[in-house]
């Protein structure tokens, strides 16, 4: 089928590479022209800004966006929304807020364009193993997509799961579950290297890679991180968050659902941001105060 895709980064160009693989007539559109010009010579046809897009597609169009979520998804989908005809489809692929979604859908729906909102994972190994897609919104968009979901997902990694948004709330879930995964192994490591037996991380990663009931394509990441820097030496000890995990701590409140190791591990994060943090300094000094415990002076 004949498909065009918004944003060429990480994974909106190796999604391109995918779907030519799988036989698609890909449109590639990118602001850095230089990005369009290494995907045509994959075979992709580019072009030049979203009218350009339009212009290179036969009814009905089918545009994924692959953007980064908030303004630039926004701006994309508003000025699409004057671009497309009626029965179009747009995908947005990002990781946009699953209200958003619905905001979004139906300010196009005005304009009679379907919409899905497809939660993508893979990251960089997707050219390779395919992507998960968990998409939500119009049935009929999906049945006429689905050809092009189907190349880019690896086998039995590809569901519809209901109206505008659901596709994003899986897709945010699933990244609060891997907050927790993430946090878990990151603690397991960090106990492990503080014992006394030296452990080789690396060797006895691969080892928990083979059977173990922790075994995970997490964990197989973890064994290639410490094969090519045992200490992590070359690493700072920061780790943002795209947001995700705190729209799923939200919706745990909302609807009254208790998830305290996503939300644990969100805080987590927040905690490696701290340089001598001040609640840190409170319980130092707290703990001089009562009981005449030791401190370190800055």
């Amino acid at each position: 089928m004949q498909i065009a895709m918004c944003g060429l980064g990480k994974m909106g160009g190796n999604m391109v590479k995918r779907l030519l693989q799988g036989g698609h007539e890909v449109v590639a559109y990118d602001r850095d022209a230089e990005t369009v010009a290494r995907l045509e010579t994959a075979g992709a046809k580019g072009a030049s800004s979203l009218a350009d897009i339009v212009k290179k597609l036969a009814a009905p169009r089918v545009v994924w966006v692959m953007v980064p979520s908030g303004k630039p998804t926004e701006d994309t989908l508003v000025e699409l929304s004057t671009l497309l005809s009626p029965g179009d489809v747009v995908i947005d692929g990002g990781n946009s807020n699953f209200r958003d979604s619905i905001r979004r859908s139906a300010m196009l729906a005005e304009k009679k364009v379907l919409m899905l909102d497809a939660g993508t994972s893979g990251g960089v190994w997707g050219l390779e193993n395919g992507y998960c897609l968990m998409v939500g919104g119009d049935k009929a968009a999906f049945d006429i997509v689905k050809p092009a979901l189907t190349t880019l997902a690896p086998k039995d990694g590809l569901g519809y799961f209901g109206t505008a948004g659901a596709g994003h709330f899986a897709k945010m879930v699933h990244n609060g579950i891997e907050y927790a995964m993430m946090q878990s192994y990151a603690e397991g490591f960090e106990l492990l290297k503080a014992s006394q037996y030296g452990y080789d991380l690396g060797a006895l990663t691969k080892v928990w890679n083979q059977g173990s009931v922790v075994r995970s394509w997490l964990l197989e990441l973890a064994e290639r991180a410490f094969s090519k820097d045992p200490e992590l030496k070359g690493l700072k000890a920061y780790v943002e968050d795209s947001g995700e995990g705190r729209w799923t701590v939200n919706e745990a409140i909302a609807h009254a659902v208790p998830v305290p190791t996503i939300a644990a591990s969100l805080f987590a994060r927040f905690s490696s941001r701290q340089d001598n943090s001040f609640a840190m300094r409170v319980l130092s000094a707290l703990r001089n105060e009562f009981g005449g415990h030791a401190v370190k002076k800055a």
